[in-house]
């Protein structure tokens, strides 16, 4: 007869508690220091790089497949998105700039931030820090925090940096709005630069310039139309047609930049349904003068863009001449201002916010030609250093800089389009055309010729690899400026003398010293300022429409 008392016989290699310790990954009791070391560090390298799986072989089964799912979800997502963005990188954009789809990926996003910490929680449970040798426990502990940091904190910070691009788009770009075709083979957005300070009335821009893109290469052109600019033609279905149908003829007033605030404060009802009438007028005069359909624009306003400059970092260019800050108008009737607060120097140059503007926006001493070319070197040096590095290192400040200085009437549902071209366009060579001097004579813009203008602008856009204003192998029909040949000489279209080099290339030496070799300094230039020798200013600083971005 047995005794229910005896004692019961256990395996040989038991613990107390009956279970085999052969798998120290579950059953981590009693198992040396070091295996218990190396378990800590595989479970928080298991979280970090497939989550859900250290849950899975520690014994928290159920957690573990549902996070195991989750992950491999997301897998499956990213490798579609992987693909797309190869085979359409367009449809991809559109689809992450999309209100609805922005929303649910932010909220997915910080999901899974919020998850994925849990589960590095969970794990810190699982490694029972208690069983581990105490010189130990602060360097799991240490281990476990840095990667939830890299995993966790990016996928938080991922979604903090779309929510900033989401409010962005959605401030800049329309949320609806008619699909753009090209034109010809090409998309053409104007790009317009004003103040709405308090001494103006309205946003009279200051510059206008046409970015013309192959929509299949990417090839570049930008056209500048300059402000004072008269007898613009609108294009054949403008509204404005019905008041000026033969152009924007009320005399030395009616100057193309004075459209905007025209039709923002008489004409509004003429475009009904429209945000901004006046911009919308703009793009229409600009279109019928340089005879192409300019489908877009975009608004960027002059006292907010210091501060996208100052965002990306500031801008690098190759300056041909001293350009002044110019100070307080001191004889409006004449155009001439009292002391500079400053110059910006010849030469290499990194500018700030505050001297990209007036870099851009200075037009004292020379003609407003001068300031045009500046200008384009200004937009060239931006597209230019705005490279995905600066992009992503400082893309807050930016989307927030954007927000403040820029307007535009194209559809976010095809901004992923024309990112895509943008790409496309970076790093070629951009052609540029000036409707005045180099490319025209000064007076041109008072007296313009559309015929010619059209034919002009027509050679520039006829190639992809057509070459900047200035290239010389054009035919007779469309000389360039300069050659004293051709219909357009004759007419006195293009000046008799050849111009100023192009601004679209860097083959020019900044003038930093006066005809004796005397280097040219800001006292210099300040002492014949008192003086009132403005010629000799004039004469130093004559090549400052010379530029080119670095």
């Amino acid at each position: 007869m047995s005794n229910s008392y005896a004692p019961t016989h256990r395996p040989e290699g038991t613990g107390e508690s009956g279970r085999a310790p052969g798998n120290p990954l579950r059953h981590p009791t009693g198992a040396p220091a070091p295996v218990l070391t190396k378990r800590a560090f595989v479970l928080i390298l298991m979280t970090l790089l497939v989550p859900g799986s250290a849950q899975i072989v520690a014994g928290k089964r159920r957690l573990g497949r549902a996070a195991l799912r989750v992950t491999l979800i997301v897998w499956a997502l990213a490798l579609l998105a992987v693909l797309l963005l190869l085979v359409s990188r367009s449809t991809l954009i559109n689809i992450l700039a999309g209100p609805v789809p922005s929303l649910l990926l932010v909220l997915g996003l910080a999901f899974l931030a919020i998850g994925w910490a849990a589960l590095f929680l969970n794990t810190l449970r699982l490694i029972r820090p208690g069983l581990l040798t105490p010189r130990i426990r602060p360097a799991v502990v240490l281990a476990l925090v840095l990667a939830m940091i890299l995993s966790s904190g990016s996928l938080g910070y991922a979604a903090y940096l779309l929510n900033v691009s989401r409010d962005a788009i959605g401030s800049i770009f329309s949320g609806s709005g008619p699909t753009l075709e090209p034109s010809d083979g090409r998309y053409n957005f104007l790009m317009m630069g004003g103040d709405a300070g308090a001494d103006r009335t309205g946003r009279r821009p200051d510059s206008l310039s046409v970015i013309s893109v192959d929509a299949k290469t990417g090839t570049t052109a930008i056209i500048s139309v300059p402000r004072n600019l008269q007898n613009a033609q609108f294009s054949a279905e403008s509204p404005m047609r019905q008041v000026y149908p033969d152009g924007y003829n009320c005399g030395d007033e009616c100057l193309i930049n004075a459209i905007n605030t025209e039709v923002t404060n008489e004409h509004k009802d003429l475009y009904p349904g429209v945000a901004d009438p006046g911009a919308q007028a703009t793009l229409e005069a600009v279109s019928g003068t340089l005879g192409i359909k300019v489908q877009a624009y975009v608004l960027v306003d002059m006292d907010g863009f210091s501060k996208l400059i100052d965002a990306m970092g500031g801008i690098r260019i190759k300056a041909g001449g001293w350009v002044p800050i110019s100070g307080p108008m001191v004889d409006e009737a004449h155009g001439i201002h009292g002391m500079p607060d400053g110059w910006i120097p010849a030469g290499d140059q990194t500018l700030d916010g505050f001297h990209a503007l007036w870099y851009g926006r200075s037009r004292e001493f020379v003609d407003d030609y001068a300031r045009i070319q500046r200008q384009q070197c200004v937009q060239q040096a931006m597209l230019k250093q705005l490279d995905p590095a600066t992009l992503l290192a400082k893309f807050e400040d930016i989307a927030k800089a954007g927000t403040k200085v820029v307007e535009s009437n194209i559809s976010s549902g095809q901004l992923g389009s024309f990112v895509d071209l943008a790409m496309k366009a970076k790093g070629q060579d951009v052609s540029r055309l000036t409707i005045g001097p180099p490319d025209f004579d000064a007076s041109f813009s008072t007296s313009p010729d559309f015929d010619v203008i059209h034919a002009r602008v027509a050679k520039l856009l006829a190639s992809p690899s057509s070459g900047a204003a200035g290239d010389s192998s054009v035919d007779d029909t469309v000389v360039q400026p300069g050659t004293g040949a051709g219909p357009l000489s004759a007419a006195g279209a293009v000046p008799a003398t050849a111009p100023s080099p192009s601004p679209s290339t860097s083959d020019f030496t900044p003038v930093t010293t006066t005809p004796d070799g005397e280097p040219i300094t800001e006292e210099m230039l300040n002492q014949f300022k008192r003086n009132g020798d403005e010629q000799s200013i004039r004469d130093l600083v004559a090549t400052n429409g010379q530029c080119a971005p670095l």
